[in-house]
């Protein structure tokens, strides 16, 4: 199924309905087509041909869409890339890429102009709002030039690649993700019901578009017609302000962010009732703001989507009744337990857990995460070694690692690369993170492997206080020492005024290693 057939279902069955709110403005499903029509019409013009890359610089807007669904019409493959992205990084993608159109926001004009000067880059720019650059086309000249011919018909199905997204490049330059058409429509085949006359529902839409969640979420929308109400950027005032200005009945977060909504002075001012499903995931979920969303918004139910770009989204999700805590003693002590789990794999994705020699291991036994499913990436684009290196007769290697429970569900122990090896034992950062952060004192926490000759490595916490908190470094060692084997307990602890997170709440341990891993001193 080509991915372009999401707006096409759903232009035909409710044209009228708004596809896209946003700021002021309302895009109906007919109007986002014929839109998305005549940029394809625009393309073609440019020398855009099947197969060719086109990317986009900016942040969340209804032309993310437009440009994917033109570029889907034409058989050429989108390419929405990080804003955050520094000149040497961008420079990267589109050197990696070869892109022949780049349409770029006003925001970010003078990085682009700095990348294609230095590049000596022969592709073509185009301005998507603010004043006209020189050398570059515009976005609005263009479309206005333009004709709604509707005469396209995709060729690509399947396993053809639709876009490419990059990954956050923690271990370097990042990545380029092959995603095929089938990578999105296996999974809305699977999970999502298309649109439908009687059935109305808005999602809200605070992640980046380049980041998977944000596009699987989007495209899901299209095709099950719901209206997007999309946002620029998350913020946590503007997120409540438009669920009750919208009555809207979904959103996908990451934990950071419903962090920062729980948390506001204001969130008692905003009625959010609308609400029925909030979805989290990208980041580990603290218990104790997942406790407190469940009894701060009673009425939503939760999703714990576990997924990652190389397998386009969601493979494993805690259901909504895992968050019910409900029953017995004995049956909410079971369910407090599985809130830290990433819950069971989707009905089209098998998953399971691999040893070192790559072979499974039983229920309880920790190992690597790696899956099997049409949805998956189907490699990283010019890269053979490194897709070589994710993949073993069909198998995706995740780098994650977990386990699984008696009863399937999955729990993570953090990623391989992150693990602390003190004299021959493996250590999971996330498992002494999680009782570090069950402090009333401590409002983020991350552990981090020091050097050490004798041990191999030793356990250090960073740790930020909440406001007016404070507790000794002696404290905290002794109680997670009360918790843990001896050899988990952290042999320092440095308290920070803040944690480095990228944009969707994952802790940076990149930086903190090179920053504060030089060696602990016996006392």
């Amino acid at each position: 199924m080509n991915t372009n057939e999401f707006l096409e279902i759903s232009s035909a069955i409710v044209p009228e309905r708004t596809a896209i709110s946003f700021d002021n403005n309302q895009i109906s499903f007919q109007e986002l087509r014929t839109t998305a029509d005549r940029l394809a019409n625009v393309l073609v013009k440019l020398g855009v041909k099947p197969g060719d890359r086109v990317s986009m610089l900016d942040i969340n807007s209804p032309q993310v869409l437009v440009i994917y669904f033109a570029c889907a019409k034409l058989d050429v493959i989108f390419i929405p890339l990080n804003y955050r992205a520094k000149e040497d990084e961008l420079h990267h993608m589109l050197t990696l890429s070869r892109s022949s159109v780049i349409f770029v926001g006003n925001r970010y004009a003078t990085l682009m102009e700095k990348v294609t000067r230095n590049a000596g880059s022969t592709l073509k720019v185009v301005g998507i709002d603010g004043p006209d650059k020189e050398g570059w086309l515009s976005y609005e000249r263009l479309m206005s030039n333009s004709v709604e011919e509707h005469t396209f018909t995709p060729s690509n199905q399947g396993r053809d690649t639709t876009i490419l997204l990059f990954t956050s490049g923690t271990t370097g330059f990042p990545k380029a993700v092959m995603l095929s058409h089938d990578s999105f429509s296996s999974y809305m085949l699977s999970s999502v019901d298309p649109a439908d006359p009687d059935i109305e529902e808005s999602n809200l839409i605070c992640v980046p578009l380049y980041h998977i969640a944000g596009l699987q979420a989007s495209l899901a929308g299209i095709y099950a017609g719901r209206t997007l109400v999309m946002m620029r950027q998350f913020e946590p005032v503007e997120w409540m302000r438009l669920v009750e200005k919208k009555q809207v009945q979904r959103s996908g977060v990451v934990p950071t962010m419903l962090k920062q909504i729980l948390d506001h002075p204001r969130f008692c001012e905003f009625d959010l009732s609308s609400l029925k499903v909030i979805s989290y995931g990208a980041a580990p979920m603290p218990t104790t703001v997942i406790k407190k969303a469940i009894k701060e918004l009673p009425r939503v139910q939760f999703i714990n989507a576990f997924g990652q770009t190389e397998t386009a989204s969601t493979i494993t999700m805690l259901s909504p009744e895992d968050h019910l805590l409900e029953g017995s003693e004995q049956e909410i002590e079971k369910k407090l337990t599985r809130l830290r789990s990433v819950g069971k794999p989707l009905p089209d994705v098998e998953v399971k857990i691999f040893d070192v020699h790559r072979k499974e291991v039983s229920w309880g036994i920790t190992g690597e995460v790696v899956c099997r499913s049409p949805r998956l990436m189907s490699g990283y684009w010019d890269d053979q070694e490194a897709t070589q290196s994710v993949f073993q007769d069909g198998w995706l290697f995740t780098g994650d690692l977990g386990y699984r429970d008696q009863d399937g569900y999955i729990y993570l122990s953090g990623r391989s690369k992150d693990f602390i090896k003190r004299g021959g034992e493996m250590i999971s950062p996330e498992e002494i993170e999680r009782i570090l952060i069950d402090h009333d004192e401590v409002d983020d926490a991350a552990v981090i492997g020091v050097p050490d000759d004798e041990w191999g490595e030793r356990v250090r916490a960073l740790i930020v206080l909440n406001p007016g908190k404070f507790i000794s470094e002696s404290s905290l060692i002794e109680d997670v020492h009360s918790k843990l084997a001896s050899f988990k307990t952290p042999e320092s602890i440095i308290f920070l005024d803040y944690l480095p997170h990228n944009h969707l709440g994952k802790i940076l341990k990149r930086e903190l290693r090179e920053k504060y891993s030089y060696p602990i001193e016996d006392k």
